[in-house]
Order: C-alpha cells, then sequence, then structure tokens
C-alpha cells in the first residue's frame, strides 16, 4: 500500500482545522497553551484511555463524552493535568466543553477535553474560557502547527505525522498530534493523542481500528515506567473524502488499519525518541517467538529495564542484563535457543524524517548466540551502541512471531527534570 507524507498534522485532512494561543495557565509558560481543533462536519470517534486506576477528571469527562460515537471538537491544555481534582475538576471540564460548543455553534456532547500537566491543583480554567474567543478565532488549515506546540510539556520537540492514500478509490488524508516524554509506560508519561481523518469509517470500526492499532504502536512505547493519569487517544472520521462507509471487515478496513498504523508507530518512536533527558532512542526487536503476545511482551520488557536503559547512556553491551529482564517478564522463550545482536547505521538520529531511515552503513555485532556467550570486539560494540538510534535484536527458535518495543536510556538528566517538575 502507497503512503504520502504530507504537512499538516491534524489539521491536514479535508474539513479539519485548529489552533493554539496562550492562555497562562501555568505563570511561567511563554509558548501557546491551550488547543483546539475542529471538524466542519459531525465525525464518528474512538478513544483508548490510560489504565490507572487513578484517572484525570479529564479523562472520565471525555470518557463519558465519546460513549455515543461522535464527536467534532477537542480542546486541549498543558499546564495543568486537572487529575485528583474532584467534583469541581469534572465541572471544570464540563465547563470547557459547553464554552466550546456555544462559540462552534455544536451540540455540548460533541465536545472532547484532555489535559495534561501538574497533578493535583485546580485547573484556572476561566483562564481557558477566557482566551476562547481567540482559539476559535485563529481555526485555520495552518493553526496545527500552533496546537502541537500547545500541548508539549517536558517535550523538547513537537510530535505530528500526516500522511495520505487511497481507500475505496478515494484520496484519503489521516494526520495527528500527540505530546509524551515522561511518565510514559502506555497501557491502554504523560501521553495525549489525537487522530483525525477524512475516510467516511463507522465508529464501531473506528474503535476496532484503534484498538488493534494500538496494541502495536502506543503500547509498546515505554520512557520510565510509568502510566500516567492522563493518558488518551482519540480519533475522529468525518467522512468527507466521500469514500463508501467502512462498516465491516474486508480490503478496505485493512487499507485504513495500514495507515493508521504506519502514523502511530511513527509517533510511537517519536515519542520515545524524546524521552526525558534521552540521548538514544532504543529498539527491541524480537522475532521467532511463539506467539505476538509474547514477542511483544519480551520487547516491552527489555527496554523497560533500568539497567539496560542505563547500560546504553554508558554504551555498555551488557547483554546479559537483557536476558534477565527477559527472564523475570512472564513471557515465554527458550533461553538455550535464544541469541542477542546489537544494531545501529552510522551517524543515525534518534529525531527521524517521516518514513526515512536515516543514516549510513549500518553496523551490527552478535554477542549471545543460542544460549551461549561469544567473544565479541567490545570496541566495535561500544562505537554501534554510541549512536543515536541503537537497535537491540532478539532472535528466539520459537516460532515465526515478532514484535517490537521503542524506548532510550536512562540519563542524570531524567533525574534533574522529575526533581524540580511542578516549578
Amino acid at each position: 500500500m502507497q503512503f504520502k507524507f504530507i504537512e499538516g498534522g491534524v489539521a491536514a485532512a479535508e474539513g479539519f482545522t485548529a489552533s493554539g494561543v496562550l492562555n497562562k495557565i501555568k505563570a511561567s509558560r511563554t509558548t501557546f497553551d491551550t488547543a483546539l481543533i475542529f471538524s466542519d462536519a459531525l465525525c464518528n470517534a474512538a478513544g483508548v484511555f490510560t489504565q490507572n486506576r487513578v484517572k484525570a477528571e479529564c479523562v472520565k469527562f471525555t470518557k463519558n463524552q465519546i460513549a455515543d460515537g461522535k464527536a467534532q471538537a477537542v480542546i486541549m491544555n498543558s499546564g495543568n493535568a486537572n487529575a485528583c481534582t474532584g467534583a469541581q475538576g469534572y465541572e471544570n471540564a464540563r465547563k470547557e466543553a459547553d464554552a466550546v460548543a456555544s462559540r462552534l455553534k455544536i451540540d455540548a456532547g460533541n465536545v472532547l477535553v484532555c489535559s495534561t500537566g501538574v497533578i493535583g491543583q485546580q485547573l484556572p480554567v476561566e483562564k481557558i474560557l477566557n482566551g476562547l474567543d481567540e482559539s476559535v478565532a485563529k481555526l485555520s488549515k495552518t493553526g496545527n502547527v500552533e496546537a502541537r506546540q500547545a500541548i508539549m510539556t517536558t517535550d523538547t520537540k513537537y510530535k505530528e505525522v500526516a500522511l495520505e492514500t487511497e481507500i475505496g478509490g478515494k484520496n484519503v488524508r489521516m494526520g495527528t498530534m500527540a505530546k509524551g516524554s515522561g511518565m510514559i509506560h502506555i497501557n491502554l508519561g504523560t501521553m495525549l493523542s489525537v487522530v483525525t481523518t477524512d475516510c467516511a469509517i463507522s465508529a464501531e470500526m473506528l474503535e476496532k481500528a484503534l484498538k488493534k492499532s494500538v496494541a502495536g504502536t502506543y503500547n509498546c512505547v515505554s520512557v520510565d515506567g510509568d502510566t500516567s493519569t492522563n493518558d488518551t487517544l482519540l480519533i475522529l472520521a468525518n467522512g468527507m473524502a466521500g469514500n463508501a462507509e467502512i462498516v465491516s471487515e474486508g480490503a478496505e478496513f485493512d487499507a485504513f488499519c495500514e495507515a493508521l498504523d504506519t502514523l502511530n508507530t511513527q509517533m510511537a518512536k517519536k515519542i520515545a525518541a524524546d524521552g526525558e533527558g534521552a540521548t538514544r532512542l532504543v529498539t527491541c526487536n524480537v522475532v521467532g517467538a511463539d506467539t505476538v503476545e509474547n514477542a511483544r511482551g519480551l520487547a516491552k520488557a527489555v527496554i523497560c529495564s533500568n539497567l539496560v536503559k542505563a547500560a546504553f547512556f554508558g554504551a555498555d553491551a551488557n547483554w546479559g542484563r537483557i536476558l534477565d529482564a527477559m527472564g523475570y517478564s512472564g513471557f515465554f522463550f527458550t533461553p538455550e535457543k535464544t541469541s542477542v545482536s546489537f544494531l545501529s547505521r552510522e551517524g543515525a538520529k534518534r529525531y527521524f524524517d517521516d518514513g526515512d531511515v536515516n543514516g549510513g552503513k549500518e553496523n551490527s555485532i552478535k554477542v549471545f548466540d543460542h544460549g551461549v556467550p561469544l567473544n565479541f570486539d567490545e570496541e566495535k560494540a561500544k562505537k554501534i551502541l554510541l549512536e543515536e538510534a541503537v537497535e537491540i535484536l532478539v532472535e528466539l527458535d520459537d516460532g515465526s512471531a515478532k514484535g517490537t518495543a521503542w524506548g532510550c536510556d536512562l540519563t542524570y538528566d531524567y533525574v534533574k527534570i522529575n526533581g524540580d517538575y511542578r516549578t
């Protein structure tokens, strides 16, 4: 299937506009902190949310709002998570939805609300409400540039992708933006993401596609092992591409899922690459597992290990930590049939252009072969691990399933960032 990566993010698809404004939700903020996304037409919608038992009030509110499978606007803020704020926090989310609906002249039940930032402080909702006229006035096809900045907290890079492809004989566009740098251990870190598309697809099939895609993309990302109270991934489809609505599985549904997977994989890698304090993007590929579930579980166990992450910060080819993480993961594999290699590309950068493989010549070194340690060149291994984008390849002999997970190294800066996050 052919994809063309394009500009526009969440405003790339037909009928969608976006904006970003500065409402000073956090006094020290100097860049945009409130994003608004709007569709000219009512959308079918679906979402997946944090599995943390402690859920932000905006998450509870939005889960209720999207239960009917419909949405037309999303308002998102940074600087305050509106989490652990009780009935007042829930009421503040409702006030946002009502005010947005009034300005846009749409049903308040079709407005979704997301927040990210400090937990346990009441959201200064009046600041958002006072800035809504500006948010609405600035809605445009280029507003994605400000919107993608408005949801950033400790992120050092904005995260955005858009593509176009053909589904049902029509040109279909799909775009997304996300934030996420710390408190990232996604189980559907604070992770917020919105996907917009002009494809015509029912709410039921949209939810099925989203959950299927999340399992192999967003849920395979971990920065620090902390699952946020606010994790939210939303998808809105307004049908303005004009294709026959996808209402069942088949070739068109498969094409939609492939496009969504492509988009979400790019975003998963961007989030992992921008882990708080990170200097390396670490990818773990597990091949030859007996099931996909085991392959993904083993890969994620490796990239979640603090000992593995610390070894990558030091460019130390300590493969024993990889085997150790796999061994305590609870996922099946046969140690005696396991091999481990390290790979990288010369000059690779952990930040990448959409769809491109960066770096030059690929270098690799095998350090463990079918349960037996190898005498390998430590200097070559260190050179490989000093690149910004590094891969751990785990080869099993238990089946034909494979899985991938993305993470980063653990650095001194991670502690510094989180030691004074509230200030």
